[in-house]
């Protein structure tokens, strides 16, 4: 297959970067920031499952291959390394009991809770449990991608900023970036909300919206937190041994006042859920960006002469493996793949 750019080393870029590679394609992979990862990709929870959680659009189709394909990737990857905890959740647990759980979800009560959280000062009559579910360190397993990329031929080339397509008439043969022109046959874009400004020249409108999340990490005891535990106020995890993760549902301002008051209230936060957590301390608190197209993720061709594929999405992290999988199976075949046919970019279009 002809050369490929993908611009964006995100989780998506780099696992369409991978997956293209590890057929022998030759792929260039760009990225504005210093190192893999240093956008949204950076500043995700990372929650893995396939089971509960929203899915809108095509989502719904990609559901059931999340789980098989990020136990592929750790077969095929040693530094990918996903903690398949299970989660715990009661954020609406009234509306989940008027309704039927899907398939590999439990409600427990009780003794169950107690021994996935033993720690939990004040647990919840009953919650929902979701053994498969899983997380991972998304900046590491980026890296790990990225690593095994260049391993297959791969060349990844950061603090490289993509300013637009170079377009002859209407066929576009690459990217200009800060570090020159990069010609390419097709052009991949997982820019996340940077995406719609470089489809600008051509016909298609992509309606992505940038949703906040704030993300506090901690230092605490190691084993403080089992599993993912969803409250009705706050989402935390372990994502190493002794550094959790925790998410709060609304973001306030984004100075670096009102982040530091989000971080002590994520703080103040966690030490009354569980016991043991007063030695807790904060190593930080960030803002993200999520890109959020709002009908589901956006994936395929969107020019007419199949020059350029555009892949945006919410949950990333999630649908990483199966997107970069999907894609490049795509670019090498040319046989669109039946999942993704609910994510065509005409599908959004405004």
């Amino acid at each position: 297959m002809s050369a490929v750019a993908v611009v964006g080393a995100g989780i998506v870029g780099s696992s369409v970067a991978y997956h293209l590679a590890r057929q022998g394609v030759p792929v260039t992979l760009l990225d504005q920031g210093p190192s893999p990862a240093t956008g949204v990709t950076g500043d995700s929870f990372a929650w893995i499952g396939g089971c509960g959680g929203d899915w809108p659009g095509g989502a719904q189709d990609l559901r059931g291959s999340v789980v098989a394909d990020y136990r592929r990737l750790e077969s095929e990857l040693p530094d990918v390394t996903v903690r398949w905890t299970g989660s715990l959740a009661w954020t609406n647990v009234q509306a989940s009991h008027d309704s039927r759980l899907g398939p590999g979800r439990f409600w427990v009560g009780g003794s169950d809770i107690a021994a996935l959280e033993p720690n939990l000062r004040n647990p919840p009559e009953r919650a929902i449990h979701t053994p498969t579910d899983g997380g991972v360190d998304p900046a590491a397993m980026t890296n790990a991608l990225v690593d095994a990329a260049r391993a297959h031929g791969a060349t990844v080339i950061h603090n490289s900023v993509v300013t637009s397509l170079k377009m002859t008439s209407e066929r576009v043969e690459g990217v200009l970036s800060s570090t020159g022109f990069h010609p390419a046959e097709t052009v991949v874009l997982t820019a996340g909300t940077g995406t719609p400004k470089l489809c600008e020249p051509l016909p298609a409108d992509l309606p992505v919206a940038t949703s906040p999340a704030c993300l506090v990490r901690l230092a605490a005891p190691a084993g403080l937190v089992k599993t993912i535990v969803a409250s009705p106020k706050f989402e935390v995890r372990e994502v190493r041994e002794g550094d959790l993760l925790l998410t709060l549902p609304r973001a306030g301002g984004t100075s670096a006042t009102s982040l530091g008051q989000a971080a002590q209230d994520a703080l103040r936060q966690l030490q009354t859920a569980f016991r043991g957590s007063d030695s807790c301390r904060l190593l930080g608190c960030r803002i993200g960006g999520r890109p959020m197209p709002a009908q589901g993720p956006v994936v395929g061709y969107v020019a007419q002469d199949r020059s350029v594929y555009v892949a945006v999405m919410h949950s990333a992290i999630t649908l990483a493996p199966t997107i970069g999988r999907l894609v490049a199976d795509e670019l090498v075949t040319g046989r669109p793949a039946p999942e993704l046919r609910r994510c065509r970019p005409h599908r959004h279009a405004q």
